[in-house]
């Protein structure tokens, strides 16, 4: 029975492709292009070349397969010449089957309906192949061929030249490799996410494309945005990508667009001593005829979004880029009209998110169902929250602490909030609030040590979108300038 992908991700990998080839059709060709563009990636590939070949499968063989995270199938016209392509063929299937192996097949100069059907010029080799062997022996090839035959894979017939076609396998490779899944696999429902923005850049196009990704704070517009250019990267050269944020921090506009001009530029070209600019559009002249993933994050204003990505025609075909803000009106100012909304996570997908956290899998464990939804209740849907709230649960494994501190939350009259983003001894402070709808907020502090813990005065502050100014004056001491709900 297959085992889920999170279970296959999980699994140690000695290689990460195993490469299925009839040596004498591709290896001096395909293969060896194939192979070195792997390695230029960093791709660890097996090699076969130092092994004894004999009448039956080398065991060795049969282990590789299984500690490959992916099987590259080069089906070729003598393919089934050979006893061992077809008996690594069926490992792979079993593979593929057993722990949800990824497999890629390739049809090198061969009809991909010849292979399924064992028909034509490949079907007569098969049947040669066949003679002498037993029912099962050609039972399990002839399954083997149908199903990896009928995946999704690359043919060489539908690309201009094989260089192009080996480039595009190298990159499907690494971004199979680089999942979501693995680098957010605590963010759920990542993965809907992603599939739905890369249908939305449309990756079949040449064109130049420019999305948005917008919502409210704390929705995971970021988090969304970093997974998908981790996705993309491997389809862009090095020095053609960036995942930026930049916000104001000089007076005069035409300086600051300057500025923003400079970090962008060093950024993306990984220039770390750019020359200074003296005036604006050298983004343009600089990325012009470059194919570039570009996703700006957390954009605040139109002035930004002008200065950097100003016109989709600065950048070379299929160029990408993705523009995040909290701000609906700058996009539409900008004029990007395909814009992905992101929104809080349903009750559901809630409760999956706080259990990730809380219990390291997606539901509670048995007679922990009913405290555990309403903990999701109280931290409300902000994947954040869900996230702190859920990893402080994860240090109280008794079911009376459980109560106890859903209790303190639910009637705690002074709610003692801690302001995240204070740096050093700024943050041994906690404003004091007080909770009811027609109260007004204390400016005093209290200690971190005051009865409700520094995890949980986080938690609120989270949960609440609470934001604060704190003024630090020339003398060391600090007043509490602001307190507001966002």
């Amino acid at each position: 029975m297959k085992s889920s992908s999170s279970s296959s991700s999980s699994r140690c990998w000695r290689y990460d492709v195993f490469p299925n080839f009839r040596g004498e059709d591709v290896r001096h060709s395909l293969v060896s292009h194939l192979r070195k563009e792997l390695d230029r990636k960093l791709i660890k590939t097996f090699n076969d070349n130092r092994i004894e070949r004999s009448r039956d499968i080398n065991p060795e063989l049969l282990k590789a397969i299984a500690e490959s995270r992916i099987a590259i199938v080069v089906f070729s016209e003598n393919y089934a010449s050979s006893k061992w392509c077809l008996d690594e063929l069926v490992k792979i299937r079993e593979c593929r089957e057993e722990f949800d192996q990824m497999v890629i097949p390739i049809f090198y100069k061969v009809d991909a309906s010849h292979v399924r059907k064992q028909t034509g010029e490949f079907g007569k080799v098969f049947g040669e192949t066949c003679i002498g062997r037993t029912e099962n022996e050609i039972r399990k090839w002839t399954r083997a061929l149908v199903e990896v035959a009928n995946l999704a894979g690359e043919d060489l017939r539908n690309w201009r030249s094989e260089a192009e076609m080996v480039q595009n396998i190298a990159n499907d490779v690494s971004n199979k490799l680089i999942t979501p899944s693995d680098n957010f696999r605590d963010f759920v429902g990542i993965e809907a996410h992603i599939e739905t923005l890369i249908s939305m850049l449309r990756f079949n196009s040449k064109e130049a494309r420019m999305i948005g990704i917008c919502g409210p704070p704390e929705s995971g517009k970021t988090t969304i945005g970093r997974a998908l250019y981790i996705k993309l990267i491997s389809q862009f050269e090095d020095r053609a990508r960036a995942f930026v944020a930049y916000r104001r921090t000089l007076g005069s506009d035409y300086d600051q667009k300057l500025c923003w001009e400079k970090q962008f530029l060093s950024e993306i070209l990984c220039q770390k001593n750019i020359k200074k600019i003296e005036q604006c559009g050298a983004v343009e002249q600089r990325l012009k005829n470059k194919k570039v993933l570009i996703v700006l994050d957390d954009v605040d204003e139109l002035e930004l979004l002008k200065t950097l990505v100003g016109r989709i025609r600065w950048f070379g075909s299929e160029s990408r880029i993705v523009v995040i803000t909290q701000k609906r009106e700058l996009l539409r100012a900008h004029k990007i009209q395909q814009v992905y909304e992101v929104e809080f996570p349903s009750d559901e997908l809630a409760l999956q998110i706080f259990c990730r956290y809380a219990f390291e899998k997606n539901s509670p464990p048995h007679g922990f169902s009913n405290l555990a939804a309403e903990a999701a209740k109280l931290a409300g849907n902000r994947p954040k929250a869900l996230k702190h709230f859920g990893s402080s649960f994860r240090r109280i494994l008794d079911k009376e602490e459980w109560v106890k501190m859903l209790s303190e939350f639910r009637n705690e009259s002074n709610l003692k909030i801690r302001y995240d983003g204070l740096d050093g001894k700024d943050q041994d402070y906690i404003a004091c609030l007080t909770n009811g709808s027609n109260s007004q907020p204390q400016r005093n502090y209290m200690d971190a040590s005051s009865s409700v813990s520094q995890v949980k005065a986080e938690w609120i502050h989270l949960a609440l979108g609470v934001s604060m100014l704190l003024n630090i004056r020339s003398d060391g001491t600090r007043d509490l300038k602001h307190l507001s709900y966002k």
